[in-house]
């Protein structure tokens, strides 16, 4: 199978797997408690000011006639109007996205910078205090919930210490090699929220398929004919071993964009996607909510498809068996 065909096919997978999402999201939406209404006019509305605002966005028609006016928008484009900011739900979301994917784009390569190195010196030292130690902290970051984290940091290195900032994106009235030292400094407290509670499972993950990679008949093959055994580790044993990391990566791009991050943007009050999908939960504003998750399912597709080619690209067997 060419690597054209494969996209294609993958391609296809997503689009369906992001109409389902776009469909359920809709559903859903409409079955939460509360007035969408309240979230345009105020409580103290009357009964023909919010039978208007209805109107006005559709909301007074049939579930599956705004079903089929959704999917029209969606195919030209158009993700609708916020009900409560009052602008395009394309602008609202353009706003925010680039704050979480600075904050999942970092946290994301941290842990991979710190938790290979970790997995593979407790592989290599797999039974010594080294290994057990790693393990240990491993196992304790896996334990640990998102926001419990995020307000434990919160406090002591932003309210006890006083070392970083304790909330937002930014500090105000800060311009040009100062304001991206300000965006780094707001960022740090909820990368590493993120970084403690993922580094766990990427340890663990590395270690276990490196010590089953150490015992594989080419690795055994290979040391006796006398290749230095750092060299089996890092250039013969490690290729195979990152399959399942690779796996893990996308997996955890995907929990923590739909989870992790919309906790720990509402602990920190940082202005993402996260945060906004909170908020349009607060105020019933269903285009945004719908735009959200849209973006969301969308990078998910993306998401996977990259790793099942990087996948195929480290793995001839997959190629092969295509």
């Amino acid at each position: 199978m060419s690597l054209a065909l494969f996209v294609l096919k993958r391609l296809g997978r997503g689009v369906l797997t992001i109409w389902f999402a776009v469909t359920v999201t809709f559903l859903l939406l409409r079955l939460l408690p509360g007035d969408p209404a309240l979230a345009i006019a105020s409580p103290n509305m009357t009964a023909g000011t919010r039978a208007a605002i209805l109107a006005e966005y559709g909301l007074d028609q049939s579930l599956p006639v705004q079903y089929v006016k959704y999917l029209g928008q969606l195919v030209q484009g158009n993700l609708g109007v916020s009900f409560s900011q009052g602008i395009s739900v394309s602008d609202a979301l353009l706003e925010r996205l680039p704050w979480t994917l600075l904050l999942v784009a970092s946290s994301l390569v941290v842990t991979v910078l710190v938790g290979i190195p970790l997995g593979v010196l407790a592989a290599a030292k797999s039974g010594g205090l080294a290994d057990r130690f790693v393990q240990l902290v491993a196992v304790t970051g896996q334990s640990l919930f998102v926001p419990s984290v995020g307000i434990l940091l919160l406090y002591v290195f932003g309210l006890r210490l006083g070392l970083f900032p304790i909330g937002g994106a930014y500090g105000e009235g800060v311009y040009g090699g100062q304001w991206y030292l300000s965006v780094i400094s707001h960022a740090v407290l909820p990368c590493l929220s993120l970084v403690l509670v993922q580094l766990g499972q990427y340890v663990l993950t590395m270690r276990s398929t490196l010590i089953d990679a150490l015992g594989e008949d080419y690795v055994t093959l290979a040391r006796a004919n006398g290749v230095p055994g750092r060299r089996v580790l890092w250039k013969h044993a490690l290729r195979n071993a990152l399959l399942p990391t690779t796996t893990l990566v996308g997996l955890q791009v995907c929990l923590y964009l739909v989870g992790g991050v919309i906790l720990i943007e509402t602990v920190y009050a940082y202005p993402g996607i996260g945060r906004g999908i909170y908020e349009a939960v607060v105020r019933l504003d269903f285009p945004v909510l719908q735009g959200a998750f849209l973006l969301l399912a969308a990078v998910v597709v993306v998401v996977n498809m990259i790793t099942d080619i990087i996948y195929g690209v480290l793995d001839p067997r997959v190629k092969a068996a295509a």
